[in-house]
């Protein structure tokens, strides 16, 4: 069971946005609103400042290095699991799953996350952004995980909220578990179950 994790096992939306609008404070832009950044996230920490700065692309580079500063100091601030997720972390792991993250987020900033937030001892594998060759959509990062768990891929899920996580997961051979509750968007992508709360997922796996 592959989990995503922003917008998935955690909301860090209000977080994100901090650090992006410490660096457009930075950069002597004004703030933007925090729904705004959360459309933003998904396809790594690139594209999220390319997306958020549009108005000085050149200034790129700089932005990035501010940004990992910024973010790095407030990346517990906020951030939470989701309701219900420790304990269908639990639920899962005692039904015999074998548990892994596959996230675009930098390993510096997940593996913090995940220790603060008292879950990283249920992963047995975690591919973080920059781990792998490419990031999702790409199904690379989710073969690694697979690899470190010894998982087979028609017998394994991806969950996420975000249309790369289900490509990723359709590309893999994985079935896919959307989450409604995140920021991510589905866009056309298709999904084998989707849920309202991460409490349900062990109970509605045997519907898919």
């Amino acid at each position: 069971m592959l989990f995503d994790l922003d917008g998935t096992l955690v909301d860090s939306r209000e977080d994100l946005a901090l650090g992006v609008n410490l660096t457009r404070r930075d950069l002597g832009l004004p703030p933007l609103d925090p729904a705004i950044v959360a459309g933003y996230v998904g396809d790594g920490v690139r594209a999220l400042l390319t997306r958020a700065l549009p108005e000085c692309p050149e200034r790129l580079e700089e932005a990035l290095a501010l940004n990992h500063g910024h973010y790095a100091a407030h990346l517990l601030d906020r951030t939470r699991l989701y309701p219900g997720a420790a304990e269908a972390l639990a639920a899962l792991e005692a039904a015999g799953f074998r548990l892994g993250v596959v996230t675009n987020k930098p390993r510096a900033f997940t593996l913090p996350i995940l220790e603060g937030l008292g879950v990283a001892a249920r992963f047995g594998a975690v591919v973080a952004g920059g781990d792998a060759p490419a990031l999702k959509p790409d199904p690379r990062p989710l073969v690694q995980a697979l690899a470190a768990l010894d998982a087979d891929p028609a017998r394994s899920w991806m969950v996420g909220d975000h249309c790369t996580d289900l490509e990723a997961g359709r590309r893999a051979g994985l079935r896919r578990c959307l989450c409604r509750f995140g920021f991510g968007d589905p866009r056309a992508e298709a999904w084998d179950l989707a849920i309202e709360r991460l409490a349900e997922l062990p109970a509605r796996l045997s519907e898919a």
